[in-house]
């Protein structure tokens, strides 16, 4: 899934009731109808309702025919396939999906067929146009070969970009049941659906799926080697669902309770170690887009429950000293949670540099993030 951060169902009617209401319009004339006049009337509406001789024609809808269209109309099959692959390394994705789309569709007895469904496929996800995607992957997967399997999951990729979330699951279950799938595949199946059941609410289910894909990549790295994009995915997942739990748990010193405070307190900061406990797993899997990700995860961990102490109301029945010398004190206290964030997210920026990688989203959040704080805590 396209997660580094996705209902084609037809809308029902609202309302599907009619007024029941008729109302006769009262006669403004009281003259009487001539027999004479009452036969044209009964002539005129037969003449209505009976067939016309003319016909309303509508014009034929003219399509524009774009440069692209023109030029790839003169080019053979094997043109086609040639203008696909090269627009794709160029990654004018839109040519590509032209070229190899319409290979697929003038060329279907073609050996090159269902990959260029494939193809198109995938470049048409690439500009974003996934129910146009979506129909390219079913035809390739229909198709069968070797690459049904990896048009399966653009199948899925499409539904979930195109929020159908059941479907998008669904989708990725069935891949995951397949007779003699592969480790890698399997953890893959299972790391998407998962981050598809969080995303649509689906918790508890959503930990199992994610605590198996890392299971069984765990138990499979020893056999074979399995791509750390896709457990590091279910790694930093499992760190989001125990973040949201951080979340959840407000504290109120205003209350008055301090047993009540305490507990919100040391069950915040179990939350807030097991969500770095993920995280981390996700930085040592070595895949530097999760790791990033990741990363920045860790100190907003840190910054987000520095800003929540400080933004809670005090204690009740300080006066104005009071509350300043607890303000004063809190402020102190809270400076290694500053620098703890600004620790992570110098870490995850060195992490983004070590790595070459071109890509990395979180980079300029983490950068904002950093020097903000940096700001915040030059300030204190």
């Amino acid at each position: 899934m396209s997660l580094t951060s996705t209902t084609a169902s037809m809308p029902t009617p609202t309302s599907t009731s009619t007024s029941t209401s008729t109302s006769t319009p009262t006669p403004t004339s009281t003259s009487t109808a001539t027999p004479a006049a009452v036969a044209a009337g009964l002539a005129l509406l037969l003449a209505c309702a009976g067939p016309r001789a003319e016909r309303v024609a509508f014009p034929a809808e003219e399509i524009e025919a774009t440069p692209l269209d023109r030029e790839l109309a003169r080019k053979n099959e094997a043109e086609l396939w040639a203008i696909g692959e090269a627009a794709a390394s160029s990654e004018d994705h839109a040519r590509a999906a032209a070229a190899v789309g319409r290979l697929a569709d003038l060329h279907p007895g073609s050996p090159h067929a269902a990959e260029a469904s494939l193809r198109a496929g995938f470049a048409l996800e690439r500009t974003g146009a996934f129910a146009e995607a979506l129909r390219r992957f079913r035809t390739a997967a229909a198709a069968g070969g070797p690459g049904a399997l990896e048009a399966a999951f653009g199948e899925a990729e499409c539904l979930y970009h195109l929020g159908d979330l059941e479907a998008a699951r669904a989708a990725l279950a069935a891949i995951e049941a397949r007779p003699g799938l592969g480790a890698a595949d399997r953890v893959r199946a299972l790391s998407q659906r998962g981050v598809v059941e969080l995303e649509a609410g689906f918790h508890p289910e959503a930990e199992r799926t994610l605590g198996r894909a890392v299971e069984v990549a765990r138990a499979a790295s020893e056999r074979e080697r399995i791509p750390p994009y896709w457990p590091a995915q279910a790694e930093f997942h499992l760190g989001e669902l125990r973040r949201e739990e951080l979340r959840a748990v407000k504290l109120d010193p205003a209350a008055g309770d301090d047993e009540a405070l305490a507990r919100d307190l040391e069950r915040k900061a179990r939350l807030l170690l097991a969500a770095q406990d993920r995280y981390l797993a996700a930085i040592r899997t070595g895949d530097p887009r999760w790791a990033v990700a990741a990363g920045l995860r860790i100190g907003e961990l840190y910054e987000e429950l520095r800003a929540e102490l400080l933004a809670a109301p005090p204690p009740p029945g300080l006066d104005a000293e009071g509350e300043r010398i607890y303000r004063s004190e809190l402020e102190a206290r809270v400076k290694v949670l500053a620098r703890k964030a600004i620790e992570a997210w110098e870490e995850t920026l060195a992490i983004a540099a070590r790595s070459g990688e071109r890509d990395l989203r979180a980079v300029p959040e983490a950068e904002a993030a950093l020097e903000r704080l940096k700001a915040v805590a030059a300030a204190e």
